[in-house]
């Protein structure tokens, strides 16, 4: 795909600030949004605030589309506009730069809405490791890892289901005997086992996981 002129990414810029309607503001985020120009991040960044869930989603492709560009626009959003808090997580476990680690964990952790907490299990599953050192990367999986079996606790079985995707794509490259794959194992053992409040699509879930997790 051919770079979009300068020109026009400010124009689309201007056209995000100008918007006067719900549907305005749409259309201008999608153009935006399709400029795929790292100067457009901060402007889609600022779109999560406002509330249009449309234009917020339109957003969020994005960013997600811009990658690595879009993190650092992200983590300086204002902690305090929980609605934008709540796309930015969204937007950083569709990156999966190690970056968001910080705003994932935490919120999955703490997050009210099972929809944020979902977006960040499986978020911290799908980080991207391969650019830090040995021992580093060990240690981001291993907050990873923690954070996830904690929440195979969670009280929303979608965050649940998200749990189970999010710890077989964390420990899916490790080897067999590694420590972490079989406390995955072990943790996917007892979701796809659940209980009274566990319904099947989560046991299956997590018994999918875990028969790949056990092929050599």
């Amino acid at each position: 795909m051919s770079a979009v002129p300068p020109a026009t990414v400010a124009a689309r810029i201007e056209a995000v600030q100008r918007a006067d309607s719900a549907l305005g503001l749409l259309r201008a985020t999608q153009e935006l949004a399709a400029c795929t120009a790292p100067a457009a991040a901060p402007t889609l960044v600022e779109v999560l605030g406002f509330n249009n869930p449309g234009a917020a989603v339109a957003a969020v492709d994005g960013l997600i589309s811009l990658g690595a560009a879009a993190v650092e626009a992200l983590l300086q959003l204002d902690p305090d506009n929980y609605g934008a808090r709540a796309w930015a997580v969204r937007a950083l476990a569709g990156i999966g730069d190690v970056r968001g680690l910080e705003l994932l964990l935490d919120a999955l952790g703490s997050d009210v809405a099972a929809s944020v907490r979902r977006a960040a299990a499986k978020g911290l599953g799908q980080l991207e490791l391969g650019g830090l050192p040995g021992a580093e990367q060990q240690g981001v999986r291993q907050r990873c890892l923690e954070a996830l079996l904690a929440a195979t606790g969670d009280g929303e079985w979608v965050v649940r289901y998200a749990v189970a995707v999010g710890l077989e794509s964390l420990v899916a490259g490790l080897p067999a005997e590694a420590l972490e794959r079989q406390q995955a194992r072990d943790a996917l053992g007892g979701l796809s086992q659940g209980g009274d409040d566990t319904p099947p699509v989560v046991q299956r879930r997590a018994a999918l996981a875990l028969s790949r997790l056990e092929c050599p």
